[in-house]
């Protein structure tokens, strides 16, 4: 037997279409009623009736909108469609989301019986081919995701289909775990998307390489999917020791061909290879996040040792924090912008310590400077998980330098931070990212900026920029949308609202009063 379900705003419609058929007979039973739209798809995405009689004409939601929702969650039932109206343009949009049968009130018996008729070999013609792969276990069917995935498989749209995973849009991301501890977290990233989506039938999810990967099927998983990683990163950060906080996910783009996935799979396994260069604290890497390679000379080669050696150990000696900072900030992005693999990146770093150690030994041999065993830094270096622990801890020994050399005042190093704002704020400044090339935590900074300066480090920097980006007005020859750009604000409206917040008018004005 197949299920049906019946849903108008009219009790005696919903009771006449029962009555009107034998459906038993057609080898149906009824699973449920609804008098409403939004009662509908409710029901309709938890029971999974194979039939659904659809009104088009209901409170809340109109039968079309609930065939759109219904088949966006990825409802795969037949849909008839009732209505008093013959007119073609319904019949058409209904079509869209593939409803086969429009039926026009009042239901004529022999109608009905012939669409059904047509339902239930449909249905039937489904299972006998449902049965012809049986063969397709668990296992294997994950194997067979993972080769096409990874592009060593071509499945064909039906085997797509059979396979569920026919759908309009796609989109690969990967769970790593983010803990160091990573025995110690039990649960899978799938389990927590779940959370945030009702219809787990809108995803995939394999293991490659002890990686977990979610494959997204649909605008509606991708959308979900968005959801939860635009909250889960700028709304709420999540706790040390939470569940979330052990997450780190990278995501390709959204693609929409089937053959376009391995594309995006790919993308997601390169961020997550990249995952070295990322961000204190950051749990997630999309592909619109990943700058683009190959733009740096960067060549970690005898000659870029002796460059920032030299550098490092003459900033130290001139006592100059910001430079120190501002040096080991460019070494950094110019290492990310190159190719150069990871492992070779730490030797670099390794040469470059032990290098200013050893100049520095040499100029202030009379000072007893605590610095840690090579052996400890070879091994320190050689474990960490991340650029910017490296290149925290090359910042922090060139403060114990500068302490050793008398330099330990709060002052200085404020200012320091401050002229290293005036000279950057066109660039992405994030105090957590500047905390440390001075040797500080990121919430001590912001603590001891606030005291000092009777406002945040966020007010600062956009004080900076406004002042900046009013001198460049006043210039008159670039446009605002340049000018927002070249003081370091990426998105224009953004400018817009904080130029206006400070000067009570918007860029234009305040260049039209100039003239």
């Amino acid at each position: 037997m197949y299920t049906y379900f019946i849903a108008d705003d009219e009790t005696k419609i919903r009771q006449g279409l029962r009555q009107l058929i034998d459906w038993e007979e057609l080898g149906f039973y009824c699973v449920g009623e609804a008098s409403n739209g939004e009662e509908a798809l409710a029901a309709i995405l938890e029971k999974k009736p194979d039939v659904t009689l659809l009104d088009i004409r209901m409170p809340r939601l109109s039968g079309l909108e609930v065939a759109r929702l219904a088949r966006e969650r990825n409802y795969e039932g037949s849909i008839l469609i009732l209505s008093g109206y013959s007119d073609f343009k319904y019949a058409q949009e209904a079509m869209r989301y593939d409803v086969k049968y429009y039926i026009t009130k009042p239901v004529d018996e022999d109608e009905l019986t012939a669409h059904l008729n047509k339902v239930r070999e449909e249905l039937e013609e489904k299972k006998k081919r449902s049965s012809a792969i049986e063969y397709y276990s668990e296992k294997a069917r994950n194997g067979i995701l993972s080769d096409f995935l990874t592009g060593h498989l071509h499945i064909t749209p039906e085997e797509m289909k059979e396979l569920g995973l026919l759908s309009g849009c796609y989109q690969a991301a990967i769970y790593e775990k983010y803990s160091h501890n990573a025995a110690a977290v039990s649960y899978r990233f799938s389990d927590l998307l779940r959370l945030t989506n009702e219809d787990n039938h809108s995803y995939e999810t394999l293991t490659i390489d002890h990686n977990e990967i979610i494959l997204l099927k649909g605008d509606f998983a991708v959308r979900r999917f968005s959801e939860f990683v635009e909250r889960f990163e700028r709304e709420v950060k999540p706790q040390k020791g939470s569940p979330l906080d052990s997450l780190f996910i990278t995501y390709g783009p959204v693609v929409y061909r089937p053959e376009d996935i391995a594309m995006s799979y790919e993308e997601a396994l390169h961020l997550l290879k990249m995952r070295f260069y990322c961000d204190p604290d950051q749990h997630t890497f999309g592909y619109h996040q990943l700058q683009q390679q190959a733009g740096s000379l960067f060549i970690p080669d005898s000659a870029t040792l002796d460059e920032y050696k030299n550098k490092l150990t003459d900033y130290i000696q001139t006592l100059n924090r910001s430079m120190i900072a501002e040096t080991l900030d460019r070494l950094r992005e110019e290492i990310y912008l190159s190719s150069v693999p990871i492992e070779d990146v730490r030797l670099f770093f390794i040469d470059l310590y032990l290098q200013v150690k050893e100049a520095i030994c040499y100029r202030y041999h009379t000072l007893d400077i605590p610095f840690p065993p090579n052996s400890w830094v070879v091994d320190f270096i050689h474990t960490r998980y991340y650029l910017y622990e490296i290149i925290t801890f090359i910042s922090e020994q060139a403060e114990m330098i500068l302490s050793s050399l008398g330099t330990t005042s709060r002052e200085s190093t404020l200012e320091n931070v401050l002229r290293y704002i005036k000279d950057n704020y066109m660039n992405n400044l994030k105090l957590e990212r500047i905390a440390p090339l001075f040797g500080y935590n990121s919430s001590y900074l912001g603590k001891l900026f606030t005291q000092k300066m009777g406002m945040n480090f966020t007010a600062y920097l956009d004080l900076i920029r406004i002042e900046a980006s009013k001198e460049l007005l006043k210039e008159g020859s670039m446009k605002v949308y340049e000018i927002a750009e070249k003081v370091g604000y990426s998105n224009v409206d953004y400018f817009h609202t904080k130029f206006k917040k400070s000067e009570g008018i918007s860029p234009a004005e305040y260049r039209r009063k100039l003239r």
